[in-house]
This record gives structure tokens, sequence and C-alpha cells, in this order.
């Protein structure tokens, strides 16, 4: 510090380096609010820095302060900070040489009311269900009996031991336990993590994938149970292809992976009994079951048996049975040795029947009339072999002959057709030119009747058609009145004309050229 009694200063204020001045400055803040309890929104939040720490504002209407919660705080807090949420923050107000700003270091922060969190619930609710994460179509139903169930809790809690004994008391099975800090820092993430770490194993691979999973925590304050809000552990468990029951808190606490999971257990221990049946119950409706199968057959058996009995009483003794077919088959063995004489000598008849015509004179002219026979057919093939032969010939000579004439024919026959084509050709002009002079005549005649019919040669007996201003035909004077323009067409032109109540038209009366007649246009006759 410099001298209070420098003759060099000009008064006797004290003089201070910059440094010794921010120092003064630093204490005396710290000094006055070592201890402070600020209400006020969270601005700018971006989540922790790479160091640990954060750094964010606090404000309301009128004022903002900076604020920073160093890494080891920020790691014993019982929700995290978000951005716009109202909150309570206690610490001690600094200041900051490098820079001559003030902040507040937080130690602990704790929202602005339960109202503050239910607003922010609420509306995070809203958006996430907006996106459909907690439509009842997602949800899966739970397997009846399932052979591993995983465990997303905290190893040291009262929860597991509740959730193992449980199990093991209805129905055990093997549960796989993944450890997770259920509140504070990181909480959320590493329930998230846990949630995919289970849907990531492999059906089949070292470690049994489970069949359905279980989130669990105990009871606890609305901040206890904050990190079950977040939005990562919501997400998670809407995305998980595993069923998952929801077990967080007592039977009234809600939170939002209550809506995003497959089923909500009102307490841990609920979660145990949904996720697998009471195996004494099983086994005695298994046994009930068995017994009433048993039953069943038996009584089946019972009435097959009398049935039958029933059919046995109604068919006839074996005696009556085989009685008709034991005659039968007496009589046939008694007949049977008379047919065998019988027949016996039916065949020795027969077979001297046949030998009578087996003689060898009888032989002799069989072989003699079939050689005949063959030599006449040889002859007649011969004979025909030869005719077919003689008309190959012929009909060879015949060829011959047309070929070596053919030349002379064509020529012949070429002449005619040129002759023939002369003769169709001068046919075809004379009846061409009757043609022509036919509709001439027709065409002379209806010229003739069209000119009698036009209305240009009554004009030339001295008649003469009026029209109006459109050049329309008036035929009663009646269409016309005084002062009208008109045009009266004669056989030799037109003239324009005045109408008026009599006599001559007036002198000033504008005249119409007349339009030279068109010879070519036959006009109306009226």
């Amino acid at each position: 510090m410099s001298n209070l009694f420098d003759s060099d200063s000009p008064t006797n204020l004290a003089e201070y380096s910059v440094s010794e001045l921010s120092g003064s400055i630093k204490r005396t803040v710290e000094t006055a609010f070592d201890q402070v309890r600020v209400r006020g929104e969270i601005s700018g939040y971006r989540g922790p820095h790479s160091s640990g720490h954060a750094y964010f504002a606090l404000k309301d209407d009128r004022a903002r302060i900076d604020a920073v919660i160093w890494k080891g705080t920020f790691s014993r807090l019982k929700f995290r900070p978000e951005e716009g949420m109202e909150v309570i923050a206690t610490g001690k107000v600094t200041t900051f040489p490098g820079s001559s700003k003030y902040q507040i270091v937080i130690e602990t922060l704790e929202p602005a009311g339960a109202g503050a969190l239910m607003a922010l619930i609420e509306e995070r609710k809203r958006k996430l269900g907006a996106e459909g994460l907690f439509d009842a179509a997602r949800k899966k139903r739970l397997p009846f009996m399932p052979k591993v169930i995983g465990v997303v809790t905290s190893p040291t809690g009262a929860v597991i031991r509740d959730i193992l004994h449980r199990i093991s008391d209805r129905f055990p099975v093997h549960v796989l336990v993944w450890p997770v800090k259920v509140q504070g820092e990181g909480a959320g993430d590493e329930v998230a993590n846990a949630i995919r770490g289970f849907n990531a194993l492999e059906p089949g691979g070292a470690i049994a994938r489970p069949d359905v999973l279980i989130v669990a925590r105990g009871g606890g304050s609305l901040e206890d149970l904050w990190s079950f809000n977040d939005e990562i552990v919501v997400r998670a468990a809407a995305e998980s292809r595993i069923p998952l029951i929801s077990a967080v808190g007592h039977e009234t606490d809600w939170t939002l992976i209550d809506y995003a999971a497959d089923v909500r257990a009102p307490t841990p221990t609920g979660a145990a009994e949904m996720a697998v049946p009471v195996k004494a119950e099983l086994e005695a409706q298994a046994t009930a079951l068995a017994a009433r199968l048993q039953g069943c057959i038996n009584r089946q058996m019972d009435q097959r048996r009398q049935s039958v009995r029933a059919l046995m009483r109604a068919l006839p003794s074996l005696d009556q049975l085989l009685a008709l077919p034991r005659r039968r088959f007496d009589e046939a063995a008694a007949g049977l040795g008379r047919g065998l004489e019988l027949n016996t000598i039916n065949k020795r008849r027969g077979f001297e029947r046949v030998a009578s015509h087996l003689r060898p004179d009888v032989l002799s002219n069989r072989i003699a009339e079939r050689r005949q026979l063959l030599n006449d057919r040889m002859a007649r093939a011969e004979r025909t072999v030869e005719r077919l032969l003689d008309r190959s010939k012929s009909r060879i000579d015949r060829a011959e002959a047309i070929l070596a004439s053919l030349p002379t024919r064509l020529k012949t026959q070429t002449d005619r057709g040129r002759e023939r084509l002369g003769n169709l050709t001068r046919h075809a002009d004379t009846a061409i030119r009757h043609q022509l002079t036919r509709a001439r005549a027709e065409l002379s005649a209806q010229d003739r009747v069209l000119q009698s019919l036009s209305y240009k040669n009554v004009l030339k007996r001295g008649y003469a058609v009026i029209r109006d201003e459109d050049d329309r035909p008036v035929s009663q004077a009646a269409a016309l009145s005084a002062g009208m323009g008109i045009a009266i067409e004669f056989a030799d032109g037109r003239v324009g004309a005045m109408t008026t109540e009599g006599g001559t038209p007036p002198a000033g009366a504008k005249k119409r050229s007349a339009k030279p007649a068109d010879p070519t246009k036959q006009g109306s006759l009226f």
C-alpha cells in the first residue's frame, strides 16, 4: 500500500493497485454475502463443462447473476439443472478479479417448490406423448413364464433383495442384475444404458438375454425420483424390444418411465409378482388338471366298455355265424368227387373229338390246299406287279410327250392372252366414254333445272327483291318503317333507297351503294 501522506499525492485518498482493489472487493463481497439463498430462473445452461464444472446464470424479470457449480458439488446434487427451471440456490457470492465480475458459487440447489418440478414434468410428458412414446399400441405383453429376468436397480438397496426374495418364493428363475445409481448426477444415463445394454444381448449368447426387464427403485421424494423423469430414460424404455416393467417408488409415486414402460407395477415387490407366476399354484393347477384328465379317461373307458358289451349282446354267437358257411362247405366237399369224375369224362370226350380230326391224311390234304392257295396268290401278285409297271411306263411316256410340246403350248396360250387383253382394253375404253357421255347429259339436265328454279329468272321478268339494312329479304311492308334504308335488287344489280310514308323518297336520303351481283352465288328467291 502506498504511503498515506505521500507528498506527491494531490489528495489525502489512499492509492490502490488494481489487484489490491479487486482483492479488497472480493473479500468484502465474500464477507458480506458468504451464505445467501437466491431464487431465480436458470438461463444459459448447457450441461457440465469438460472439466466437470457447470456455468450458467440465474435471472428474474429485472436482473441477472452468473452462477457456477463446482465438479464436487455437481455430483452431489439430487437433480440435474435444466434450462428454464425455477430454482432456489444456496451458496456464497464472490468476484472474479480477472474480469471484474461477480457470481454466486452454488453449494445446494433445489427447485422452487414442487409446483415447478410438476410443471416441468407435465411439459416433458406432453412433448414425449406427442411423439407417441406413451401409445398403448407400442406396449408389449409380458411372457407368462420367463426363463431369465433382468433387473435394473441399485445393488446395495433393499429393492433388489425384495425382488430376489419374491421371485425365489414364487418361481425361481435366473436373474441378471445390472447395477446402477438410482438418484443423483448420472443416474438417468446409467439406467438408460442398462436398458439398452440388456437389449443389445444376443439370444443364445454367452450371457442369456432376459425375457423381461424390471426397472426398480424404492420410494422417495420427487427430487429423489427425478432421474426416472429424464428424457433419455423414457426414450430407452420406449425403445426396449424386451417387455419392461416399471417399479419406481411406492404406489402413489408416478414418473415418466411409468408411461413409457409396457407395465407399471405399484412397488418393486409387485413387479416381481407380475414377472413370474406362483410355482406352487401352477403345480396344484397341473395336478388338478391331471386328476380331471384321468377321471375323464376313466369315465370314457367305462362308457366305451359298456358300449362294447352292448354290441356283444346284440351280435349272434360264433356257431350261428359259422353254421351256414359250414353247411355250404360240407355240401361242396360232398360234391367235389363226383364233379371231378364228370369233369374228367368231359375232358376225355373233347380230347377224343379233337384227335379224330388229326389223322395224317387230313393233315396232308390241308397242307396241299395251303400250298396251292399260296401259289395262286404269288401268281396274282406277279401279274399285278407287271400291270403296275406297264401303267408306270405309259405315264412316263405321256409325261415326256407333254414336256416336249410344252413350249409350243405356252406360246399359243400367251398369244391368246394378249389378244384377250387387247379386247378387254378396247371394251373398257368404250364403256368409259359411254359413262362420261351419260354423266355430261345428266349434269346439263340438272343445270337446266337449277337455272329454271333460280330467282334471277324472276327478276328478269320485272320483279325486284327488297332487303333491309341487315341484307335480309323483306316480304311484307309492315316490316318497314319510315326513314329506313333499304336495298332493291334488280336483275342487273342493286340500288339503295329510303322508305317514306308514301310517294317518292326524300332528296336528302342517304343512298346505299349497290353491290354488284355475284353470278357464281345463288341468292334466295324470297
